[in-house]
């Protein structure tokens, strides 16, 4: 005799789901909504989600105030807000903790908060080989920028090697120091010319 499959087995449409399916992504971790809550810079997401779509993040924050899940759409639209009473405020710190966190390709590692210290980003130029010379840009990290993105996007304003060799450091193949005066404000306007400085001939 076979047994009835359970409901939550059965393939095909189930009943009360409008289809096709809309799925929102957020604009900051570019996963869906539910997913924001598992990314090392939630907050940003949560700031994405406020100016974008003020609708889910209401919903995100209802349902950290009641103490249910913050899994934004997914959630919100599962009715999974809890009661909002002592035990279920345990269950859930219980729950973070149990959760794994293990390494990987998959998961992001978290920015180290980075020391309050002068914002400034510094060119040089320094010899490579006999005629040959390369760029160096120091800085960029104290504007908050992404060395890997700046260093592509350096690569192909120039179409030439460029690569991060360091904690806050980029080395474009090349003598493009003085193009990057005017390069850099373009690119990143909240750095003015004035945060940016020639060191000149610089021994690697």
């Amino acid at each position: 005799m076979v047994s009835e499959i359970p409901a939550r087995l059965q393939a095909g449409p189930k009943e009360g789901v409008s289809y096709p399916l809309s799925v929102q992504y957020c604009g900051h971790c570019s996963m869906p909504l539910e997913y924001c809550e598992n990314y090392p810079e939630y907050d940003k997401c949560k700031q994405w989600l406020e100016k974008n779509l003020p609708s889910e993040f209401a919903r995100i924050k209802l349902g950290s105030a009641e103490g249910g899940s913050t899994g934004g759409a997914g959630g919100a639209a599962g009715g999974a807000t809890g009661s909002g009473d002592k035990a279920a405020g345990d269950d859930g710190a219980e729950e973070d903790k149990k959760r794994q966190k293990r390494g990987g390709k998959g998961m992001l590692k978290s920015k180290k908060p980075k020391e309050d210290g002068p914002k400034k980003i510094c060119l040089s130029r320094s010899a490579r080989g006999k005629k040959k010379s390369v760029t160096v840009v120091t800085g960029l990290a104290t504007f908050d920028i992404d060395l890997k993105v700046a260093a592509k996007f350096f690569g192909t304003k120039f179409a030439c090697g460029s690569s991060v060799t360091g904690d806050d450091e980029i080395v474009i193949q090349g003598d493009v120091k003085d193009d990057l005066f005017d390069v850099i404000p373009e690119k990143w306007p909240e750095i003015d010319e004035d945060f940016i400085d020639d060191l000149g001939d610089q021994k690697r």
